[in-house]
């Protein structure tokens, strides 16, 4: 059996859709390793960051607002799934994901930790060969808090004293030699 031909077409829209993807997930390395520059990169100059009822307006000016989080010291963690991109075009996409985050408020009275469904419908856009961010609008679907309690697998994963963390940009593994 032969493999189908697959036409400059197919293999545009696989490119442009991948491209898509990866400005997904740098959103989330970028707020999570505190990383300013590549948040920014995901969006275009005259973005729009609908963020579900907690803010409405230009993205750098959300970007602007969560600065003092993105740079402090609490832990945030974003897993993307279930990415679904429709082209429009061969400038336009929607691109809706869904984000899992995790968030420790270790400073908060009781301490909490806070786990968080959530999706993001982008409407995307190519610029001089670039996929951006044009409008996100993000809906939360499903919130669950409880107190802090890290034990590392009750010690199953290893000694919690000798266990390498993650860090924001510049200490994370990631943005070292």
């Amino acid at each position: 059996m032969s493999e189908p031909d697959v036409s400059q077409a197919e293999l545009r829209a696989l490119i442009d859709k991948q491209a898509i993807t990866e400005v997904v997930l740098r959103y989330s390395r970028a707020v999570d390793r505190g990383d300013e520059a590549l948040l920014r990169a995901c969006y275009h100059d005259d973005a729009v960051e609908d963020h579900g009822g907690s803010f409405l307006g230009p993205a750098s000016d959300y970007i602007a607002a969560i600065l003092p989080t993105l740079h402090s010291e609490r832990l945030m963690t974003h897993t993307v799934t279930n990415i679904l991109v429709d082209l429009e075009g061969p400038s336009r996409a929607t691109c809706e994901a869904y984000y899992l985050s995790f968030a420790r408020y270790p400073v908060a009275e009781p301490p909490f930790e806070t786990l968080t469904l959530a999706r993001a419908v982008d409407r995307m856009e190519k610029r001089d060969g670039v996929w951006r961010i044009l409008r996100r609008n993000l809906r939360w679907e499903w919130n669950r808090e409880q107190p802090i309690a890290e034990t590392w697998a009750r010690g199953g994963i290893g000694d919690p004293a000798i266990l390498l963390h993650g860090g924001k940009k510049p200490n994370d593994v990631l943005y070292q030699g």
